[in-house]
């Protein structure tokens, strides 16, 4: 159940987060681990994970408001770690989505356990696993590496291609600028929005009946953008 599957795990104290690698490594998962609650959240709407693992404490957060954010479009399994005497957050958790616990300190093989269980109740297939994404017109096929409007291809550079496949994979999500700028150009361009600006004006021109208008790509002013079809 474990190969190929990929975790988000979530934990602001470098010890932890490093012991939860080893881990799930071991059992044979994929592991994306943030520290933050934002970056969770970034992640988790990116690089579409098969289940997350949440701290309850966040230094810029609440993993409560990032469970409940995530179920707003996700039924990823959740599993939040909570530490002794955090009952209430632990019940606020259940009640936002989640769909177990584990308190610390933990069994690695407890843990594992119950992120197994929870894969196998939600029957989740391993992330990226659809070929092909379309809407309204616009069809994208991974494998051929070949866009198409209206049955008519469209040539995307690299980048291009890197940016639409990842707009489309979050279809209806805000995706902000930095999770955009780290997903299609790495570490180091999380805050050069003026390059993603210029990538995402020259996608429309390619893809958008009316650029100036577009139907695909939107533009939450400040934050990021969202493929909205």
């Amino acid at each position: 159940m474990s190969a190929g599957r990929r975790v988000l795990v979530c934990d602001d104290e470098l010890q932890i987060l490093r012991a939860l690698r080893v881990i799930l490594r071991d059992a044979g998962f994929e592991v994306i681990g943030v520290a933050g609650a934002q970056e969770a959240l970034d992640a988790a709407a990116v690089k579409h994970p098969d289940a997350a693992i949440l701290d309850l404490v966040l230094p810029d957060g609440d993993g409560v408001e990032v469970c409940r954010s995530i179920r707003e479009w996700s039924e990823m399994p959740i599993i939040v770690l909570s530490a002794i005497g955090e009952e209430e957050q632990k019940i606020r958790a259940l009640e936002a989505g989640a769909d177990d616990y584990v308190t610390k300190p933990f069994s690695p093989a407890e843990l594992t356990a119950r992120l197994t269980r929870a894969l196998e109740r939600t029957g989740a297939r391993p992330a990226g696993d659809e070929p092909l994404l379309s809407a309204d017109g616009l069809e994208l096929d991974l494998a051929a590496h070949r866009v198409l409007v209206d049955g008519a291809e469209v040539h995307l550079t690299p980048i291009e291609f890197e940016l639409l496949r990842t707009l489309m994979q979050g279809r209806g999500r805000l995706l902000t600028h930095r999770a955009l700028l780290t997903e299609v150009w790495g570490s180091g361009y999380e805050y050069d929005t003026q390059t993603l600006r210029v990538h995402v004006a020259n996608l429309r021109r390619k893809i958008e009946p009316q650029p100036g208008a577009p139907r695909y790509i939107v533009t939450d002013p400040g934050v990021g953008y969202r493929f909205a079809v």
